[in-house]
């Protein structure tokens, strides 16, 4: 069943690629919400329901929410704010899913002057995205600042896990956090400033990418606790 799960989100993700690349709506309107529901369908294959995670479980349906609402923005322009809503919610179900998935009683592997050297790139990618966009933002300007810092603070809480769970799920869940600014900055400039070569494919791409290894990650993490629990 997991071999199953894992091909039909490979399928799905593949399908929603080719989509926009022959720009098939129907194809689009098929494969796009079904990349969430078969990836929490993997998730749930492989984790055990004793194991499972609540918040990672929200996480994936507000994300799959907003990969609903986004769909609808050229027909109404407020779903796109909607959408915006979808994804910050998503992201603090992270942070407490990172939060969750570490171990008890472990100090910061990472502390003063390296914390404040390896979270500056994040927090200036965030900032630096802000200050391009924000003189064509209109009345999303402030919309938008929340939503990036809310998308920083995950990704930092990605990158604070280091040290506090294995090496296989700190790197799966980090780089996982960082696909995601990738394609969430991608798809402001893409909408904001403007539009980008193969700008979908990349979005999407990175997008997928971002969801597949936090959710591996996790897992990689709980499937550790519970070996060492035996």
């Amino acid at each position: 069943m997991k071999k199953i799960a894992q091909l039909l989100f490979l399928l799905v993700s593949a399908g929603q690629i080719l989509s926009l690349l022959t720009e098939i709506e129907l194809l689009h309107n098929i494969c796009k919400p079904l990349i969430i529901v078969t990836l929490i369908f993997y998730y749930l294959t492989v984790v055990s329901k004793p194991e499972r995670s609540r918040t990672l479980l929200m996480a994936l349906f507000f994300s799959g929410a907003g990969d609903i609402l986004l769909m609808y923005v050229d027909h109404d322009a407020s779903f796109f704010m909607m959408g915006l809503i979808a994804f910050l919610v998503s992201h603090v179900f992270y942070i407490f899913t990172y939060r969750q998935h570490q171990y008890d009683g472990v100090e910061d592997r990472i502390q003063g002057i390296q914390k404040i050297r390896l979270a500056f790139p994040i927090i200036l990618s965030g900032t630096g995205l802000v200050f391009v966009l924000y003189p064509v933002l209109g009345d999303l300007k402030i919309p938008v600042i929340i939503y990036t810092l809310v998308l920083v603070v995950m990704t930092l809480n990605a990158l604070l896990r280091f040290g506090k769970t294995t090496s296989p799920s700190f790197w799966m869940v980090f780089a996982g956090a960082l696909f995601f600014m990738i394609s969430d900055s991608l798809l402001a400039i893409n909408k904001f400033l403007e539009p980008l070569a193969y700008g979908s494919i990349w979005i999407m791409t990175t997008y997928i990418a971002a969801q597949y290894f936090i959710v591996r990650g996790l897992i990689a993490h709980a499937d550790v606790q519970h070996t060492n629990q035996k």
